[in-house]
């Protein structure tokens, strides 16, 4: 069994690539995998170890480090490693919202504990906006929730200039804002805050820290959550979800789509089917078999990039 921590954390770093190259040099000796992005704004990843003993050694290397002692943690297991390899890069944003005005290390909404978030969102006057991606919303949300049916967090802006809202609007609606560990609403807490919204607020820790402290009786989702990672989604009890991902076109996809014609292995699914070229079909099957030939040999083949909360 395998652990897994989701991370992150708004806090301005002065030397970036030195804390990348610690970072680095630290997981490598703990045998840690997974991915890290460490930018001026703070860190943010997934990261996984065959003990719980190893993963703690690693995040209390970051708490070491100031400014990051409260980092935001979220725990889940895996029966496989979720990740091949270990990545660390360096990026101007941790999360790509696109605005670089936009600084959460300054100004963002109000946290919400998973234990206060049922309450709010079941107000008359809250707009509960998810500020995932579409195929994230997809296979679930909270009840209620709107879609800005994005493709990558930095259309997020564009989708709520669109809405309209009006100067009483920003002053009297609560704006209640999640998504799957608690950066990108934070981030989008610093926009709605910068574009005048008065009552902003967002879910502490995010999906995955309401599903560890909220019981699933007493849950306001519905379906499995979205993760980077090779277990593609997990559910409220945090174990390993139903969906498995087109690597194709990196969408989940159901044992119904696996059924269809329109599936290949590796290559397409039923949602991007029509949208590649035999050339480039040819090119994920020749990248299939060379996965399933390094499985054969018993070794970890890189496969489709891995991604982090983006």
């Amino acid at each position: 069994m395998y652990k897994v921590a989701a991370l992150y954390k708004f806090s301005r770093v002065l030397d970036p690539l030195m804390f990348h190259n610690e970072i680095r040099i630290k997981f490598k000796e703990l045998s840690i995998y997974g991915t890290i992005l460490v930018g001026q704004e703070g860190i943010n990843g997934t990261i996984s170890a065959s003990s719980k003993e190893k993963l703690s050694l690693a995040l209390n290397f970051i708490q070491s480090k100031k400014g990051f002692n409260d980092l935001d943690i979220k725990w889940s297991s895996s029966l496989k490693n979720p990740f091949v390899r270990l990545k660390v890069k360096l990026k101007k944003e941790i999360v790509t919202i696109g605005d670089e005005s936009i600084d959460p290390t300054k100004t963002v909404g109000e946290y919400v504990e998973p234990k206060d978030w049922n309450n709010l969102i079941e107000h008359q006057d809250t707009i509960i906006i998810d500020t995932r991606n579409n195929y994230e919303y997809s296979i679930g949300t909270f009840r209620g929730s709107l879609n800005p049916k994005t493709t990558k967090f930095r259309e997020f802006p564009k989708w709520i200039n669109k809405q309209k809202f009006t100067a009483k609007d920003k002053k009297n609606k609560k704006i209640a804002m999640f998504c799957t560990g608690g950066i990108r609403c934070e981030k989008a807490s610093s926009l709605m805050k910068k574009q005048g919204f008065e009552n902003v607020y967002h879910l502490k820790g995010g999906i995955l820290k309401y599903f560890e402290k909220i019981a699933k009786d007493e849950s306001r989702w519905e379906g499995e959550c979205f993760v980077f990672d090779d277990r593609v989604s997990v559910k409220h009890d945090l174990s390993e979800g139903t969906y498995d991902m087109c690597h194709g076109c990196r969408m989940p996809i159901t044992s119904e789509d696996k059924e269809s014609q329109r599936y290949i292995r590796g290559v397409a699914c039923p949602n991007c089917f029509d949208k590649t070229s035999e050339k480039q079909k040819s090119r994920y099957m020749s990248r299939q078999k060379q996965v399933d030939l390094a499985k054969k040999r018993n070794q970890k083949h890189i496969g489709p990039k891995e991604e982090v909360f983006n």
